[in-house]
């Protein structure tokens, strides 16, 4: 892969030469490599607030009841998600020594040694990325803006069906959700297992404990950067993370006639990968700058595990439920459904 990779380069630099008025040129390759070097710099900090909040948005609501349910009882639900963004997530600080190839410029396009630019959660400030090539040739990014909005609101289906012993399905599938220059989906599975079954005096008193493993995938792209240059467009307008995450929670609940209060304690791992998936510049037609930025991204893989709290009410009416939960560790991240119980 590393000598692909080198061949892509090698292959695009001597077709930028063949086809554009560039100094063939030691400190030319230079030039090319630092730009992409800040380039992916910046995709993690940009990117990484929105991927480590999307791990939060996911492991909500997973477990509507830790009781045990009759066989193949069939529960359907609509969700309301909506995580809260913390102010201290909206925002990074970059320097001019932060990078090899860019110098900052405000919006009046001053130069300036720092500033506090939007995350993917923030606001719709913005500044310029400036650097040049051959000394003739200027890149001037606009750095992105964030989804700018207090809490992220999504809605999402769940679904579970009790099995024997205990054990029960449950799914839970949202279509992407277009946000503020973005885009977000969450899909996964999951096994719960009521053990509480197995302790009388727990379940004398309406007392439930039950377990549960979950695997989910989380997809969110944003609005990147782009700009038009002498090379062309760039193609670096849209970036993606997935998140892969697997859950074990532990929940305890105690019901009152038709209340239900649980408390559950949440671990998870999650995997994370980034992504340029926007269209393709021009200057592909000379560098693969979306592959090659890929590459480059593959450094700031990551993986993470949470600890998080969560507290929920479920109240029945006939066969249908409304539940309320509330998650909270590093982030909060609250949850209203409407359920219906066949």
């Amino acid at each position: 892969m590393r000598n692909l990779f080198s061949k892509y380069i090698v292959i695009g630099i001597c077709l930028i030469f063949s086809g554009k008025s560039f100094s063939q040129s030691p400190q030319t390759l230079s030039q090319i490599s630092l730009f992409l070097n800040d380039a992916a710099l910046y995709s993690d900090k940009y990117i990484t607030p929105a991927t480590d909040a999307a791990v939060y948005q996911s492991s909500a609501g997973w477990m509507s009841s830790a009781k045990k349910r009759k066989l193949f009882a069939v529960t359907l639900g609509i969700y309301g998600n909506a995580f809260l963004v913390p102010k201290r997530d909206r925002s990074f600080e970059i320097k001019n020594s932060d990078f090899s190839f860019f110098t900052i410029q405000n919006a009046n396009s001053e130069p300036i040694s720092s500033a506090s630019v939007p995350s993917t959660l923030g606001n719709d400030d913005h500044y310029y990325l400036v650097g040049q090539i051959d000394n003739n040739n200027q890149i001037k990014l606009e750095s992105p803006k964030g989804v700018n909005q207090e809490s992220i609101v999504y809605p999402y289906l769940q679904g579970s069906i009790s099995l024997w012993k205990g054990f029960e399905v449950v799914g839970k599938y949202s279509t992407k959700v277009k946000l503020k220059r973005g885009e977000y989906q969450v899909y996964g599975f999951g096994l719960k297992h009521n053990f509480s079954q197995y302790i009388s005096s727990l379940t004398k008193h309406k007392i439930n404990l039950a377990v549960l493993f979950a695997f989910s995938k989380e997809d969110i792209s944003f609005d990147f950067l782009d700009t038009y240059t002498s090379y062309g467009n760039l193609g670096i307008n849209k970036i993606t993370g997935k998140v892969e995450t697997c859950q074990f929670q532990i929940s305890a609940s105690k019901e009152w006639k038709k209340f239900e209060l649980m408390l559950s304690s949440i671990t998870n791992k999650s995997d994370f990968k980034y992504f340029l998936t926007g269209e393709k510049g021009q200057i592909e037609e000379v560098i693969p700058v979306q592959y090659i930025l890929n590459e480059k991204l593959k450094v700031i893989y990551k993986t993470k595990f949470n600890s998080i709290w969560e507290i929920s009410g479920r109240y029945q009416f006939n066969k249908f439920y409304v539940q309320s939960c509330v998650a909270f560790g590093k982030f909060v991240n609250t949850n209203l459904s409407v359920q219906y119980e066949f």
